[in-house]
């Protein structure tokens, strides 16, 4: 498939006018994103994520090197880069309370200079999509915080974009809205939409990107298929088990096959060096009466814990 982004060594440097002083935001980075596929950018708080959606976006411009969207320059031709870009924020930046959720599409829908048919034909349409549908007449500091999220989708989309920008969409959404919403991300694949996807979710970045893209520090840490993000483990193999016995763990981190031994959500998980030793951690568990044990994969958040560091509890 072609590259519908393409990211030449960019670099972004914010400049104090008070103070002497320069932040670098991007140093470097060069990035290519397929047409249809479905990115996961990924970074602690401060990474430059914002910063490079900014850019591409043409919110922003480069310090240096070069963006461009469907072969135009974000900086060269702003105006045909926003025809083909939507962004959906998380939160409710971007919409206006008092009035309608109708009224907010068409006021956006305006704005990129749609006819009067086109724009009701699209509101009405992707109102019912988002499950606004009969509630498009109320005001929108009347939704939930979860339904403005739901807006921020629709207005996404209202110019019909071949690319889509997400910032953490799913804030504020429940369980079944967040469900919901990675449908419709499938959904707009099949439309032939790229879509890129900043979130803090690991588990949603699994398992929606095709390819997760990692910033910290302005540089690019991580691009890689999320099916292949396991080789950036030494381990390859994990052991999740269930245990409450201080002492019985302290014994399996110091099991010299064992890196490490992590909490996690229901139990444990042990991090093994030897793929090999997998088949012994196993029986030595139930040799000590651990019952409930099995072999898993290294999953994202293990990479990106393991990569980022403490950087993460920022996040």
């Amino acid at each position: 498939m072609p590259a519908v982004v393409e990211v030449r060594d960019l670099v972004r440097v914010y400049r104090s006018k008070r103070k002497a002083e320069e932040k670098v935001a991007l140093r470097g980075v060069t990035l290519t994103v397929d047409d249809g596929e479905i990115l996961g950018l990924l970074g602690p708080n401060g990474a430059g994520k914002t910063t490079l959606v900014k850019i591409l976006s043409t919110v922003l411009l480069p310090t240096s090197g070069t963006a461009k969207i469907l072969d135009k320059d974000v900086a060269a031709a702003p105006r045909a880069v926003r025809e083909n870009v939507g962004v959906v924020f998380g939160g409710e930046r971007g919409l206006y309370p008092r009035i309608s959720a109708r009224q907010n599409l068409d006021f956006w829908a305006a704005l990129y200079r749609l006819d009067r048919r086109t724009a009701r034909r699209r509101c009405a349409e992707l109102l019912d999509r988002v499950g606004l549908g009969d509630r498009a007449d109320d005001a929108v500091e009347t939704f939930s915080r979860g339904m403005k999220q739901r807006l921020h989708l629709a207005r996404g989309l209202i110019h019909g974009p071949r690319i889509l920008f997400f910032d953490e969409p799913t804030t504020g959404m429940d369980p079944v809205a967040a469900r919901e919403f990675r449908t419709l991300v499938h959904e707009l694949r099949k439309e032939g939409r790229t879509v890129f996807l900043t979130t803090h979710d690991m588990a949603e970045a699994e398992a929606l990107c095709d390819r997760v893209t990692l910033i910290d520090h302005g540089s690019l840490v991580l691009d890689e298929p999320t099916e292949h993000i396991g080789r950036y483990l030494d381990t390859r193999e994990c052991v999740d088990f269930s245990c409450d016995d201080r002492a019985l763990l302290d014994e399996v981190a110091a099991l010299p096959f064992v890196e490490v031994v992590e909490a996690r959500a229901g139990g444990h998980r042990a991090l093994v060096r030897d793929p090999a030793a997998v088949a012994q951690l196993l029986v030595w568990l139930i040799g000590r009466g651990v019952l409930s044990a099995r072999r898993s994969e290294p999953s994202l958040e293990d990479i990106y814990l393991r990569l980022v560091g403490t950087r993460a509890m920022s996040v």
